[in-house]
Parts: C-alpha cells; sequence; structure tokens
C-alpha cells in the first residue's frame, strides 16, 4: 500500500421514491472517472436507502479504508444548487426507508449529541468553489432533511470527529447534466482536502512551538 497516498471514500445512494435514478449516485460515477488527481486514492460505493444497511456499511467503510475523508451526497428534490451540508442531527428519523423500516427509538445513535458539525469549514468551501468559476452554483445548509442523508451523515461524522461531508445535489437535469455535477464534486471534494491540509499543518506548527 503507497501510504504517500491519501484515501478518500465518496458514497452516493441508490434509488427511492420517485428517484428511480439517483443523480447522487450518477454525479459519484461522474467524479470516479475524474478521478482527484494521482496522489488520492478515490474509492467509491452506492448506499442503499435502509437505514440498517446503513448502521452497519457505515462503520465499515472507516474501517476498511482508513480515509483522511469521507464524503456522502445525496439527492434534494427541492435543492436547484449543489449544497454543502454543515451538519448532522440525531433525532427527528420518523420517514420509512426503502425496506418501509424507520429507527424504533427515532435517533441515529442512543446517547450522542443533538448535532455535530463538520471539521470543514463549508462556508470556506463554498466562496473558494464559487469564486473558482466553476459554472455551478455552491450553497451552504444546516438542514440536512432528517432522512437517509442525515442519518448516514451523523453516523459518519459521530464516527470520525467531524472528518466527514455531505453534499446535496438536485436531480439530474435540475438544471445541471452528469457531468456539471461530476465536476462540481470534484471541486468541492479537492478544496475540502485543501482545507484539511492547512487544518494538518496549524496542528503541526503550534506542536513545534510548545
Amino acid at each position: 500500500m503507497d501510504n504517500s497516498k491519501r484515501t478518500v471514500v465518496v458514497t452516493g445512494f441508490g434509488p427511492f421514491g420517485e428517484h428511480t435514478v439517483n443523480a447522487s449516485w450518477v454525479a459519484v460515477q461522474e467524479l470516479k472517472k475524474l478521478g482527484l488527481g494521482s496522489e488520492v486514492d478515490l474509492h467509491v460505493l452506492e448506499v442503499p436507502v435502509e437505514y440498517q444497511t446503513v448502521q452497519s456499511l457505515v462503520p465499515s467503510l472507516w474501517k476498511q479504508y482508513r480515509p483522511l475523508l469521507v464524503v456522502h451526497v445525496g439527492v434534494s428534490g427541492m435543492a436547484t444548487t449543489v449544497t454543502l451540508e454543515k451538519c448532522g442531527r440525531n433525532h427527528g428519523y420518523r420517514g420509512l426507508d426503502n425496506s418501509s423500516f424507520c429507527p424504533d427509538n427515532q435517533c441515529c445513535i442512543v446517547g450522542g449529541p443533538d448535532c455535530i458539525y463538520s471539521v470543514i469549514d463549508m462556508e470556506s468551501v463554498c466562496k473558494r468553489v464559487t469564486s473558482s468559476g466553476l459554472g455551478v452554483a455552491v450553497s451552504v445548509s444546516k438542514d440536512a432533511g432528517r432522512y437517509l442523508c442525515d442519518f448516514t451523515y451523523y453516523t459518519s461524522l459521530y464516527l470520525s470527529r467531524g472528518r466527514s461531508a455531505f453534499i446535496h445535489v438536485p436531480p439530474l437535469g435540475k438544471p445541471y447534466s452528469r457531468e456539471d455535477l461530476g465536476r462540481a464534486l470534484q471541486a468541492v471534494v479537492r478544496e475540502m482536502l485543501e482545507l484539511l491540509d492547512q487544518a494538518e499543518e496549524k496542528i503541526h506548527c503550534q506542536q513545534h512551538i510548545h
């Protein structure tokens, strides 16, 4: 294994409801084609819209790949921009999944904090990508929607102490093509890695000072 390479895992969701083709998985496959450069080992995965699968799958991703970052991508019928989610929430999961299941206690992690924020400054990622003239609108949100997206994000944030991200994409053609969404994901994830690098450098510098 090449230790100089950084591992990034990006997931999209499978079909559900009226989303017979889930734009999130389509966008993630486009990102896989584009890649994140030779120094990043990118793994992509399609996640079924099922709470119980997410509960076992997300921990296994962290264990198996030991990634620097996991980015989950989901579709939102209400989104018109590529939306960066700042936080995941623990409670309020009442919507039934693809196997007509919802968690008994309507929460992700019993005893976990109500809300966990990503260590990545989404406002900063948004500003940087917007100013790069990508041609795809990017925005920031504090509510990932209390369904599988939010559930997955919270679970990942909890396991990684905040080293996760969640991106909502609009349905295909509303207004962006699969290629547009792939390019947007590439630009966003690159900025996230850049910010993580800067944070690491800061930590190292502080250690040297003391």
